[in-house]
């Protein structure tokens, strides 16, 4: 192991991560993976509570994930999508179609792909519209996007945008629906409306200079997994229909399931203008992301000039092996009534941490779907840290947001694997040096 730890200091630039805290804290030398654990060189298991930032949701070295890669690698493995086309990019265009009610699906490689395309498609919509000053955006205060420029432009995290700020184009931030502001005595659903209000006041003066606002359903998760009401979502889609903004939705820590719906804007019962998708997309195993849109946004780029069309592309656009891998993962989903079976294990496992909500530091623990999060009332400077390295020695694998603890494990976790989970969180709980 300490070979392998050597050899990725020394050569690879790992994200999000300070290398020279890898000297104290050196990252996991993972071996392989089995279902939702990770197993290290030297066989030390670690349970996935955070499905590898949230991509994996069938498991490691899932059987039927693996054997659609296996056959669609003897058939082919890669073509260009410009002038080309193959059967698994149709078929998942078909299917995420039919499950969102968009239209024509356009691929990327990750999430900050989706978010730029969609940005881009925007305010190209307006352009081709005869509106070419309908080109600003709105986002939600301390929502996150991705950390492409464009994506960087509309995401609120100040420790990843400061830096930046001089490549950044200005977009304009409205207040969080965070159910963790609301007043006391003021609800979940009256903070979200006052909040959707202040969204209605700046869309009343600026609507025609401003081509969409792009919004985290139901949960920002770079804020601490910050869960709000669905009528924000709601009164979000009205307003934006009203004064003429494209709503995009940015599903792509969120879809799959993660908030107990297959989509969380489901759960608001509307239809965003442009959907961005990726993590979950292919169960944790290739890169993919996809961008629908509705059939009015694609009739805007049709036509014979080639300028008119959206000349956006990615090398990878639309591979099989990726597009074959997210055509299993819907595939379990149908046969395996994942949704149905999750609101059951949702129940079960939020019972499994009541300890953990009724532990004296805990404050505001909440839970969505197959998502659990909670603040530590106490935390101090580098509780994130002394958290992770707590857990992860007794065999979980969690990485805290500031004083956010959250769990975001694969479906396939068992009560059993939970309980374990519990336990090693109240441990960490009840050391007051972390």
């Amino acid at each position: 192991m300490d070979d392998l730890l050597n050899r990725s200091r020394a050569a690879v630039w790992h994200p999000c991560t300070q290398m020279k805290q890898l000297e104290a804290a050196p990252p996991l030398a993972i071996a392989r993976g089995e279902g939702a654990w990770l197993i290290d060189t030297d066989g030390r298991r670690y349970l996935d509570a955070i499905s590898s930032w949230w991509v994996n949701l069938f498991g490691h070295c899932n059987p039927r994930i693996n054997a659609a890669i296996i056959d669609q690698l003897g058939k082919i493995e890669h073509v260009m999508l410009a002038g080309a086309t193959h059967e698994p990019v149709v078929d998942l265009s078909e299917r995420l179609a039919k499950l969102t009610g968009l239209g024509h699906a356009f691929y990327g490689s990750d999430g900050s792909s989706a978010t730029e395309i969609a940005l881009k498609m925007s305010a190209h919509f307006w352009r081709n519209s005869g509106q070419p000053e309908k080109n600003g955006f709105i986002s939600l205060k301390n929502g996150y996007h991705g950390e492409t420029l464009g994506a960087l432009s509309v995401t609120d995290i100040p420790l990843f945008k400061d830096t930046y700020a001089p490549l950044l184009r200005h977009s304009v931030q409205v207040p969080t629906p965070d159910a963790r502001l609301a007043e006391p005595g003021e609800t979940a659903e009256a903070y979200a409306l006052r909040c959707a209000a202040a969204l209605e006041a700046h869309l009343a003066e600026h609507a025609a200079t401003t081509a969409a606002f792009i919004v985290e359903p139901l949960v920002q998760g770079a804020a601490g997994m910050a869960i709000y009401h669905p009528t924000y979502l709601k009164r979000a889609r009205d307003l934006c229909t009203q004064y003429r903004v494209h709503l995009i939705a940015d599903e792509i820590a969120v879809g799959f399931g993660r908030t107990g719906t297959m989509f969380a804007c489901e759960q608001a019962n509307i239809r965003p203008d442009f959907i961005c998708l990726s993590k979950g997309i292919t169960g944790g195993y290739l890169p993919l992301s996809a961008v629908l849109a509705t059939d009015d946004v694609y009739a805007a780029f049709y036509g014979n000039a080639t300028a008119r069309g959206f000349l956006h592309s990615h090398s990878y656009t639309g591979n099989p092996l990726a597009c074959r891998a997210a055509l299993a993962v819907l595939d379990i989903f149908e046969h395996d009534q994942v949704i149905a079976a999750n609101r059951v294990k949702s129940i079960e496992f939020t019972g499994i941490l009541s300890e953990v909500a009724a532990h004296p530091r805990v404050r505001h623990f909440r839970h969505l779907g197959m998502i659990w999060a909670f603040d530590v009332a106490d935390a101090t400077a580098g509780f994130s840290t002394r958290f992770h390295q707590a857990a992860l020695a007794q065999g979980v694998f969690l990485r805290p947001i500031g004083r956010t603890v959250y769990a975001m494990p694969p479906y396939v976790t068992s009560a059993d694997e939970m309980r374990g989970l519990a336990d090693v969180v109240l441990a960490c709980l009840d050391t007051p040096a972390i």
